[in-house]
């Protein structure tokens, strides 16, 4: 028997769905001691709440039916999608949105039942393609790239899986991941340089790295960019500072049809074994984007990163924490209006100095802090630290 193009596109998507699908209904209907269970093991994992993947229970005939109603319920979906909107769809899912594809422009009112639930489109092929767990649309958040972004109610709205991203909620309590001392928020004295904050209680200085370094940041009422990026490997600095002007940016060691800030490129002379396997698995790295709220990162690897930043954290508290950030998920790592009411604005020399506030730091892969054998981030093999203008 032949089959048709759209069959074999239909059937090509629903064996690149996410792994564990068929166990989301189940794992909805555990009973409340075991769904707390399942929630603390999560809390504890480090993620905290919307952060941290959960992992549901494994088969019956419970996730054997839901298994078949996920399937006939995508499988309707689908074949009510254009040739080439399958086609775009296939391209993003297989790719893992490491490639630029078109959005997939669907009626915004068009909602599907799953179960008792029911779900809008964007959601349930977010559920189906990557997080068989998700369950609200207020669970994830629209990327810059996607046509529907900050549009209130389009009339059509793009169901493309890899234009969202998932929130990664903070912790309420947080882990106990790391806590460091707010004394690298003192300005720092250091002529034509850049603050870097690499170490509990002190500021070092990052050297320029040719006129343009020292440039980018010295300027007075340069507004041409919004941030600059000095990625490290360990205690050494790996090519000259990234100015950033447009509104996103990409930082990433191999990705395909990639624009932005390639590691990859970049010559190092560690020979660490472990960094070079850090290096390795930075993959599609980060996506770095200032919006009106603030400046968010997303994770486009296929493993955790770890921040640090200032505005995370609550602004009488003399400790910040390290903020695990699991593959697929965005946090609003800098907030510009928090980070104006840390700077003390009455102060004028203050003022005129670079200010630490201003700098989020981002590990690859390997955490540090208390949890860890690297007490600062210094000692971790892949890094980045992001200096924003704050003119």
């Amino acid at each position: 028997m032949f089959r048709t193009k759209r069959s074999v596109l239909v059937r090509r998507l629903w064996r690149s769905r996410a792994p564990g699908g068929e166990e989301e209904e189940e794992a909805a209907a555990l009973e409340p001691v075991a769904a707390a269970a399942t929630e603390a093991r999560a809390h504890v994992c480090g993620g905290g709440r919307g952060c941290c993947p959960g992992k549901a229970g494994r088969g019956g005939r419970a996730a054997a039916g839901a298994e078949a109603e996920l399937k006939a319920l995508t499988h309707a979906v689908l074949k009510r999608l254009k040739e080439r909107q399958l086609e775009g769809l296939l391209h993003a899912v297989e790719s893992r949105g490491g490639a630029r594809t078109p959005c997939l422009l669907l009626p915004a009112k068009a909602d599907s039942r799953l179960g008792q639930h029911w779900y809008p489109l964007p959601v349930l092929l977010c559920k189906v393609f990557r997080w068989p767990d998700l369950r609200h649309c207020s669970e994830v958040k629209r990327l810059c790239c996607c046509e529907s972004y900050g549009k209130a109610h389009p009339e059509l709205v793009c169901c493309n899986p890899h234009h969202l991203s998932r929130l990664c909620e903070l912790e309420s309590p947080p882990p106990p991941y790391s806590r460091y001392p707010m004394d690298f928020l003192k300005p720092t004295d250091c002529p034509d340089s850049v603050p870097s904050s690499t170490e509990t209680g002190g500021t070092n200085c990052l050297a320029p790295g040719g006129l343009s370094d020292s440039q980018v940041l010295q300027e007075p009422g340069d507004r041409s960019h919004w941030c600059v990026v000095a990625y490290w490997e360990e205690k050494t600095r790996v090519g000259r500072l990234y100015s950033v002007q447009e509104p996103s940016l990409d930082i990433f060691y191999d990705l395909p049809q990639g624009n932005g800030f390639c590691l990859g490129q970049l010559n190092s002379d560690n020979k660490s074994q472990l960094v070079q396997k850090v290096r390795s698995k930075i993959g599609y790295g980060i996506q770095l984007t200032k919006e009106v709220d603030g400046v968010w990162v997303y994770n486009r690897s296929s493993y955790p990163i770890f921040i640090k930043s200032a505005t995370l954290d609550n602004p009488d508290s003399r400790t910040l924490l390290v903020h695990k950030v699991f593959p697929g998920f965005s946090i609003k790592a800098f907030d510009y209006e928090k980070a104006y009411s840390l700077q003390r604005p009455n102060d004028h020399e203050f003022m005129q100095q670079p200010w630490t506030g201003f700098t989020v730091q981002i590990s690859f892969v390997k955490g540090w802090g208390q949890c860890y054998t690297r007490q600062f981030i210094s000692s971790c093999p892949c890094w980045l630290e992001v200096i924003f203008n704050n003119r």
